[in-house]
C-alpha cells in the first residue's frame, strides 16, 4: 500500500509534478524520479571529468549491479539479462535470432503491436513463414483454449504483447506460458507496457524471452531497455548481429559467442542511462511492485468510472483484468481533444489504427484517446482532467 506520507514523498521526488501540466501518459514516457535524474547526471559528470572508458571502468560494480536489479524485478538470473537501447531492439534481437523455415507458423494475438507485426511480415516475405492470429475470448484477450488448439509441430514461435499500447487489456501471459511449455514451443513476450506497473515473474509466466523498456512505467531514462532470455535458448541461438562484445574473434576464420544473454548486447552502450535504469528499478522495488500495481489499477479504474459518466464518452478497454492504460472515445476527433486538454494543462495521448491494426479493424475503432496515470498521480488530478474534458466537449456544442 502506498499511504499518504509515502505518496507525499514520491510526489516531492518527482520534479515533473511541479510543472504547469498534469502528466497522465505513463504509457508513453513516465516522469522519472529525482534519484534517477541524479544518477544519470552524476554519471555524465564523471564521464566529463575522466572520460567515458574510464568512468565505465571506475563504476563497473555499479553497472554490473543493474543486471541484478533487472533480474530481481522479474525473478530471473542476472546472466539471463541483456541490457539494450530500447524494447524494440530487445524484442528484435530475440525474434530475428529464432530459426524459421518456409511454411512454419508464427502465432500471435489480435492486440499485437505494430512494430512486432511488421517484423512478422518481413520474415513472412523473407523466410516464407505464415502468420496466424489466435482468436480472442469473449473479453477480448487471447483465448488460451484457441491457442492450445492452434499449436502444432510447425509453430516457430508464439509471440504476444502482454499489455497492448492502445488500452487496458491484459493478456493471460502465464496461461499462454503453460501451453507453450506443454508443446515445447518458444514463447516471446512483449512486456513493454507491463513492466513497472504489473508484477512480472518470468518463472511463473514461463516465457522463453521477455522484452521491456525503461521509459514507461519503470520511470527510467529513454534509450534503455532489456531482454530476458532463458539460459537454454541463449546457448542455442545465434544473435542476428554480433560484435566484439557479444563474440570473440578467436582465430582468423572463427569466433565464439559470449555465454548467456549478453551475447545479445553490443559493445557501445549509454552507461549513464544504464545506471539510471538501475536506479529506476531500485526505486520501484523499494516501493514494492504489488503496492504500485494496486495503486495504478485503482487510479485507472477511477478514471474509467469518471469518464463513463460523461455524455458521449465511451471507454474502449477490453479484458476482464485491466491495467493502467485507459482508452476512450468522445464525439470529437481524438487529436483535437488531446490538443485542447494539453492547452488546459493535461497531458494525454492518442492511439491510432497503425499501432494496433488488427484490433482496430476488428472493432472498427477511430483514433482513441489514451490516458495512463501512474502511482504518483492522484484522484484529484484525474477528476480535474475529466472536468476539463467535459468543458472541452461543451465548447464544441
Amino acid at each position: 500500500m502506498i499511504d499518504a506520507p509515502t505518496l507525499a514523498r514520491i510526489r516531492a521526488e518527482t520534479p515533473g509534478l511541479n510543472g504547469e501540466s498534469t502528466h497522465l501518459l505513463a504509457c508513453g514516457s513516465a516522469l522519472p524520479a529525482q534519484p534517477v535524474l541524479d544518477t544519470v547526471i552524476e554519471f555524465l559528470q564523471l564521464e566529463a571529468m575522466m572520460g567515458g572508458y574510464e568512468a565505465a571502468a571506475a563504476r563497473s560494480d555499479q553497472l554490473n549491479a543493474v543486471y541484478g536489479s533487472v533480474a530481481r524485478h522479474i525473478n530471473a538470473d542476472p546472466q539471463d539479462i541483456a541490457l539494450v537501447e530500447n524494447a524494440t531492439v530487445a524484442w528484435c534481437q530475440a525474434f530475428y535470432a529464432l530459426p524459421m523455415e518456409p511454411g512454419q507458423r508464427i502465432l500471435t494475438c489480435e492486440s499485437e503491436y505494430a512494430s512486432n507485426y511488421l517484423a512478422f511480415l518481413q520474415r513472412a516475405k523473407r523466410d516464407g513463414v505464415k502468420i496466424e492470429i489466435v482468436p480472442s475470448d469473449a473479453s477480448g484477450a487471447m483465448d488460451p483454449a484457441a491457442l492450445d488448439a492452434a499449436i502444432g509441430p510447425d509453430v516457430a514461435v508464439v509471440a504476444v504483447t502482454w499489455v497492448p499500447t492502445s488500452g487496458g487489456l491484459v493478456n493471460p501471459a502465464a496461461q499462454i506460458g503453460k501451453i507453450t511449455r506443454k508443446h515445447g514451443v518458444p514463447y516471446l513476450l512483449d512486456a513493454c507496457q507491463a513492466v513497472g506497473q504489473l508484477r512480472v515473474d518470468v518463472r511463473e509466466i514461463g516465457c522463453d524471452f521477455l522484452s521491456a523498456t525503461g521509459r514507461k512505467f519503470l520511470r527510467g531514462p529513454r534509450g534503455t531497455g532489456f531482454l530476458y532470455v532463458t539460459s537454454d535458448w541463449a546457448s542455442r541461438l545465434e544473435p542476428p548481429v554480433i560484435d566484439l562484445h557479444s563474440a570473440s574473434w578467436v582465430s582468423r576464420d572463427s569466433y565464439t559467442l559470449r555465454d548467456g544473454a549478453r551475447r545479445f548486447e553490443n559493445w557501445e552502450n549509454a552507461y549513464a542511462l544504464h545506471a539510471g535504469l538501475g536506479a529506476a528499478l531500485d526505486y520501484a522495488d523499494n516501493l514494492g511492485i504489488d503496492a504500485i500495481e494496486a495503486r495504478v489499477k485503482a487510479l485507472a479504474d477511477h478514471a474509467r468510472d469518471a469518464l463513463s459518466a460523461l455524455p458521449g464518452v465511451e471507454v474502449q478497454d477490453l479484458g476482464t483484468e485491466r491495467a493502467g492504460i485507459v482508452s476512450f472515445t468522445t464525439p470529437r476527433e481524438s487529436a483535437v481533444v488531446a490538443r485542447s486538454l494539453a492547452q488546459k494543462g493535461f497531458i494525454l495521448g492518442t492511439s491510432s489504427r497503425t499501432s494496433t491494426r488488427l484490433d482496430f479493424e476488428r472493432r472498427d475503432l477511430p483514433t482513441l484517446l489514451r490516458l495512463a496515470p501512474h502511482y504518483y498521480n492522484t484522484q484529484d488530478e484525474l477528476d480535474a482532467c475529466v472536468d476539463a474534458l467535459a468543458t472541452c466537449l461543451k465548447e464544441n456544442t
